[in-house]
């Protein structure tokens, strides 16, 4: 196994040279911004604990086959105990969380980057962290004051962990199907009954108690989503001086036995009238848990780079090491038995399209945690709603996009592995089966599609991805006259311009009185794939002009890789586009008895 080292340099560069985050942070924060200075310190600790302590008990974990469930209990992996230990120590928890309540309330902005650290080399041992942080999250924002006091300080410190318990076995995606009950009680609390699945860290060994928000529905709840509420529901009511409180009757019926991620507990749930406390409004549950989701899909979107990220560090060291056969052209090392890989164009063509992937993923989540920063902190009402509209458009892309791209990316590195990328020795099988589940947990990236088009894009005409192509297009009109930078403009404009004139024709035959809706559904994914695409090139010509008359070797791969971009990966972009604007007649033609 290969040992991970954290991206730092890629990381600074952004921040410093592409984004100027020092800046921004600076106009959010004032005096109590961070700096670039305190970024790099939290990069290499964080880098440090992702090496040493994280990414060796990953592999050992899923060699000893995960976590594993007896008589209710559940026992995480040899080793995860003293890894969440090094995390909840140093703070890491509660990076972005808010002091008010203990966190350390770093900016989104810089904290997506120890988040990614984290998901590459450890995404099971992740998932406890991420859970708690967007748990928090939800309950800071739509929670009463009494539960803020009692639950957040002991979950931004990982003491207390959280869930999100809303899948039930007949109701998948289609929440509106969901039996849990909620029944009022004297004294404001909410009896819960009804059985979860797939729910994340719902039972461990790595803390004294966990959150659970559940989605449950009251005695008069109407039907469908309209009618469902949330309920803070932990599995030891707390007590205000001493924490734990009483037992409640909260129940881990068992465990799945996954591809991969198997370090993550993901248990059946039973709640036998447990005690809950409502977040949020009655029958305004899935808007509040939504906060939650939204974050946990921008995770998920991090969880894709880091797979990425360490199967392409996997790959670029391997094949540096690995000599087969020799050059098309003749031996570049005749004193060796073999060239090593990297003379063979389509092993480089893998390598370039993992890096060039990666490197524009890490732009668009430091592009997109900027928007959060400025939703979240920005004075002017007018700036923070257009952060925020943005943010929320784009959201389905970091979570579909660059969890597709994750995992292609690791299926790339299996393969310049070859035959030794099948075996577990290698350590690229098990990085491949722990990537997959990005595509699918928190929405499935088809949902996902239809989440972007129909509820971020239509209803309001696409004037959204207008004002994002408009600021595109602003961007390669300021440009310097850097030949690298000019070429990347060259093929980000017409992109930008096609885009416009996709999304118009979508819109347009979504608004047809008849299969509409089947045009949105015909049309969803490819439509995310082109916006992503998009939104990636916009990303390499900010870098690309960002290292403009810089003369270093960073600064020259920076250049070649995205070259590689535009020439190689970009195209997929036109065909993204043709499959958009075909329509759902070719695909909704062929009659259901023929399947």
């Amino acid at each position: 196994m290969y040992q991970y080292q954290a991206p730092i340099e890629d990381m600074m560069f952004l921040l410093r040279d592409v984004f100027d985050a020092e800046e921004h942070w600076a106009a959010l924060r004032g005096d109590e911004a961070p700096t670039l200075e305190d970024a790099e310190a939290i990069f290499d600790q964080m880098g440090s604990i992702a090496s040493e302590v994280l990414h060796p008990v990953s592999g050992t974990g899923d060699a000893e086959g995960g976590c594993t469930w007896e008589n209710g209990d559940v026992r995480t992996p040899k080793g995860y105990d003293a890894a969440w230990q090094a995390l909840t120590e140093g703070g890491w928890v509660g990076l972005s969380g808010s002091a008010e309540f203990g966190g350390m309330e770093m900016p989104k902005s810089l904290a997506c980057f120890a988040e990614e650290m984290q998901w590459a080399v450890n995404p099971a041992l992740r998932l406890y962290g991420a859970a708690t942080s967007g748990a928090a999250l939800c309950i800071e924002d739509h929670g009463p004051e009494e539960l803020k006091q009692l639950y957040l300080p002991r979950m931004m410190t990982g003491q207390w962990t959280g869930t999100m318990a809303l899948t039930e076995p007949q109701a998948g995606t289609d929440l509106g199907q969901l039996r849990t009950k909620a029944v009022p009680q004297d004294d404001g609390s909410y009896e819960i009954t009804g059985g979860k699945i797939y729910t994340s860290g719902g039972e461990h060994d790595l803390a004294e108690n966990i959150v659970h928000l559940v989605l449950a529905r009251l005695p008069d709840a109407p039907a469908g989503t309209r009618g469902i509420s949330l309920f803070l529901t932990p599995k030891f009511l707390a007590d205000g001086e001493d924490g734990l409180g009483a037992r409640n009757a909260v129940h881990c019926d068992g465990i799945e036995h996954k591809m991969g991620i198997r370090g993550s507990a993901t248990c059946t749930m039973r709640f036998d009238g447990a005690t809950g406390y409502m977040v949020g409004q009655p029958h305004r549950g899935l808007q509040a848990m939504f906060t939650m989701m939204n974050y946990e899909r921008i995770a998920v979107g991090l969880q894709g780079l880091g797979a990425g990220e360490l199967g392409y560090q996997y790959a670029a060291a391997h094949a540096s090491e690995r000599r087969q056969g020799r050059a098309l052209d003749g031996a570049v090392d005749p004193d060796a038995p073999a060239d090593t890989l990297l003379v063979h164009p389509d092993v480089r063509r893998m390598l370039l399209t993992q890096r060039a992937y990666n490197e524009a993923g890490r732009a668009f989540v430091t592009y997109l945690s900027m928007q959060a920063d400025t939703a979240k902190d920005e004075g002017d009402k007018n700036i923070a709603r257009k952060a925020h509209q943005l943010l929320s458009l784009l959201t389905p892309v970091s979570k579909a996009f660059m969890s597709d791209l994750g995992f292609e990316g690791c299926v790339a590195a299996q393969q310049i592995f070859g035959g030794a990328g099948y075996v577990d020795s290698s350590g690229i099988e098990q990085i491949v089966r722990d990537a997959r589940i990005a595509q699918i947990y928190e929405g499935a990236n088809g949902v996902i599609a239809m989440d972007l088009l129909g509820r971020r894009v239509m209803p309001d005409g696409g004037a959204m991805v207008g004002e994002l192509l408009d600021e595109i297009e602003s961007f390669c009109d300021g440009t310097s006259d850097d030949p690298w930078t000019k070429a990347q403009v060259a093929a980000l404009r017409p992109a930008a311009a096609r885009m416009r004139k996709v999304t118009r024709t979508v819109v347009s035959l979504a608004q047809q009185p008849f299969n509409g809706a089947d045009e949105i559904g015909a049309a969803a994914y490819p439509y995310l794939q082109a916006l992503g695409h998009v939104a990636y090139a916009y990303m390499w010509a900010r870098m690309t002009d960002a290292v403009s008359g810089k003369n270093t070797d960073f600064a020259e791969a920076k250049r070649q890789t995205g070259r590689f971009f535009i020439t190689h990966l970009l195209p997929r972009f036109d065909a993204a586009c043709a499959s958009a604007e075909a329509g759902a007649q070719p695909i909704m033609g062929l009659s259901a008895e023929a399947f």
